[in-house]
C-alpha cells in the first residue's frame, strides 16, 4: 500500500489514506510512531476525528494520542480483552456520548471504557482522539 502525505502538520506527517480506517490508521501509527491519520474515525453525532501519534512524558505518564494510550493505558486495555486497534474504534461508536464541563471535549462511554476526544487544538478547530482507556476499578474507587 502505498502511504500518501499530503503535507506535514504540527503532529508530523499528514497521512490521507485511512479515511474510515481507523483499525488500519493505528496500527500504521503504531509503526510510523509519528504523525497523524485525518478522518480515520467517523460517527454522525461528531463527524470525522483524527488519531494522532502524540506524545507522552514517561516520567509523569501526561500526554495525548495513540503514543499516551498504548504508553499509559495498554495494559489495562489488553486486561479488557482488546487490542488497542480494536478497542478504540469499539469504544469510539459504541459508548455514549456524556456531557462534558469543558466546551472543547466530547466524552465518550459506557461502564467499562471512556474515550476523550478534542474539538480545537490551541485555538483552532481540530477534532482528534486524546485519550482512551479501559475503567478500572481504581479509577472508580475515585468517584466514591
Amino acid at each position: 500500500m502505498e502511504h500518501k502525505t499530503a503535507k506535514n502538520g504540527k503532529f508530523g506527517p499528514i497521512y490521507t489514506q485511512f479515511k474510515n480506517k481507523p483499525k488500519e490508521a493505528i496500527i500504521f501509527l503504531k509503526k510510523k510512531k509519528a504523525g497523524e491519520c485525518v478522518k480515520a474515525l467517523y460517527r454522525d453525532e461528531i463527524g470525522y476525528v483524527d488519531i494522532i501519534w502524540g506524545e507522552n512524558d514517561p516520567k509523569t505518564n501526561k500526554g495525548y494520542g495513540l503514543k499516551h494510550i498504548l504508553e499509559k493505558h495498554g495494559k489495562e486495555i489488553k486486561m479488557l480483552g482488546f487490542e488497542v486497534e480494536n478497542f478504540i474504534p469499539m469504544a469510539f461508536q459504541l459508548g455514549k456520548i456524556k456531557d462534558t464541563r469543558e466546551s472543547f471535549k466530547i466524552l465518550i462511554e459506557n461502564e467499562s471504557y471512556r474515550v476523550i476526544l478534542l474539538t480545537e487544538w490551541y485555538g483552532r478547530k481540530k477534532t482528534l482522539l486524546l485519550t482512551s482507556f479501559g475503567i478500572t476499578k481504581k479509577r472508580k474507587s475515585k468517584k466514591k
